[in-house]
């Protein structure tokens, strides 16, 4: 009688956990279809892993309009900058190898290695390259109007101001990780991108994940990246293949590939039996490196409220309901991703979508470990998230109302347009050709990114959103003392003219 008294609390205490677990999907599966809506979202996956099982896995939506193809397990998404974690293990993998320390010298894996002040140039450490507190400005316009090799990249940003002492600030730079992708290839003897998919991919099972975002399109089952404009609503945007600052951010992989990555980060770096980073290595990417200003943050801190904000290796963190939240988004062209792990929970999150800053990644990160580490489905995070974001988004359309009403109508400029044409250079971003066409100027920069522009007010162009990024930017002419164009301010920068 007690051995089947006992059978039969086990089996209805299986029972019992099966439907909550149910519930668990069913509610945040709600929400997500909820926040597809709201957020015109077109295509979507979410995976979460709990103690090492999957407890929901799920593909929304379509990743094309037009052919209406399904999204699937396998269909390729950008990791965007939530591939810092993965290339922190491979310098964590060289580590243990014995070949790295954290606290080398960066020039001496790269001797060409150089910042605008000597002191940085001297003692920056490997780590010093992955917790954005080095103390150089972040320069991610040299990789947006260029597409030079990431070693002249990464010489061209030796022209970065410094802006506060060695590790005494935080500025986000993605710059500085592709210096780390040159870091595992002068260790390592191979290629960053051959490293990470020999040493992570093919170990955790990334069976889909191209470390070249170029590759995407040999590879098939890609997603097409959109944004939802202010004026016209959702358009598709062009794809972003800045692969010489791969390593910050141009890894592609899929819902089936997270789903075993999210495995590996909540069983501590090991897959099976085959351990891919040591405990103590593991552990130190997690552990808390650089103080991480309120400016620097996310939004979401006004719903979340932490009591201190720091990163990692490649991971924010900060406290949620008591425990230690590592996450990173990543934003990149039309496409979002986001990965979150409660390490003390063995919780872990991963989202990735086809629609510029779909914020629904916050609400859906902070659901999932509300209910899966921490029992609980009583707040609305769709709802409060929408709602800020929604906020956020008013005040952006105000800022431009305000541009144009600030336009001082029927303004000529100063000369006649073909007196702005020619050469202008800047030190560190490179040339800008400027010609007069029909519709108004062209500026060219470094025959890499191609902004047409229309004429706004006195000597200032606007460009029109004929660009990769449908952006408004502004660009104004300076006129000397003898009426000839000397220059142009664009993107907070001075080209100067060079005939």
């Amino acid at each position: 009688m007690k051995k089947t008294t006992l059978l039969l609390a086990i089996v209805l205490s299986a029972s019992t956990i099966a439907l909550a677990q149910n519930a668990k999907t069913k509610q945040l599966d709600a929400m997500i279809q909820k926040g597809m809506v709201d957020w015109e979202i077109p295509g979507l996956v979410t995976v979460v892993v709990k103690d090492g099982e999957t407890v929901f896995q799920k593909a929304y939506g379509v990743k094309n309009l037009e052919s209406k193809s399904p999204v699937d397990e396998h269909t390729l998404f950008t990791m965007a900058s939530t591939t810092k974690a993965i290339v922190c293990q491979a310098l964590g993998i060289l580590v243990d190898q014995g070949k790295l320390n954290w606290t080398d010298k960066v020039r001496e894996h790269l001797p060409y290695f150089n910042l605008s002040d000597a002191y940085l140039t001297e003692e920056a450490r490997v780590q010093d390259l992955l917790t954005h507190n080095l103390g150089i400005q972040q320069a991610d316009l040299l990789w947006a109007v260029d597409s030079v090799s990431t070693k002249e990249t990464l010489q061209r940003f030796a022209l970065s101001e410094k802006n506060y002492p060695v590790r005494g600030g935080f500025d986000y730079n993605n710059i500085m990780y592709a210096a780390a992708g040159e870091v595992i290839q002068a260790v390592s003897g191979q290629h960053w991108t051959a490293f990470v998919t020999e040493n992570i991919f093919k170990p955790v099972g990334m069976n889909d994940a191209v470390a070249k975002s170029v590759d995407i399109f040999k590879k098939g089952n890609y997603t097409t990246p959109y944004l939802n404009d202010l004026d016209d609503g959702i358009v598709q945007v062009d794809y972003n293949l800045a692969d010489q600052i791969g390593a910050a951010g141009m890894i592609w992989s899929s819902m089936s590939d997270v789903t075993n990555y999210l495995k590996y980060l909540v069983n501590d770096g090991v897959v099976k039996n085959d351990t891919i980073l040591s405990k103590n290595t593991f552990d130190y990417l997690f552990k808390p490196h650089a103080f991480v200003t309120d400016a620097s943050f996310y939004p979401t801190q006004q719903l979340t409220k932490p009591h201190w904000k720091t990163y990692g290796l490649g991971w924010f963190q900060h406290d949620y309901r008591g425990e230690k939240l590592d996450f990173h988004t990543g934003s990149i062209g039309g496409l979002i991703a986001i990965c979150g792990i409660i390490r003390d929970k063995d919780v872990a999150v991963y989202v990735f979508a086809n629609m510029d800053h779909a914020e629904l990644r916050h609400a859906i990160l902070y659901k999932s470990m509300d209910l899966f580490a921490f029992d609980d489905n009583s707040r609305n995070w769709h709802e409060e998230v929408f709602q800020l974001y929604s906020k956020l988004k008013e005040q952006e359309k105000e800022y431009h109302q305000k541009l144009r009403d600030e336009k001082v109508a029927d303004t000529k400029t100063t000369l006649p347009l073909e007196q702005y044409e020619g050469e202008y250079a800047h030190p560190m971003l490179g040339k800008a050709m400027v010609k007069n066409t029909d519709a108004g100027l062209t500026v060219n920069f470094n025959d890499f990114l191609m902004l047409p522009t229309q004429h706004w007010h006195y000597d200032t162009f606007m460009s029109t959103k004929e660009n990769p990024y449908r952006a408004a930017i502004d660009f104004n002419f300076n006129i000397g003392t003898d009426a000839t164009v000397k220059s142009f301010e664009a993107f907070g920068e001075t080209f100067e003219r060079q005939n």
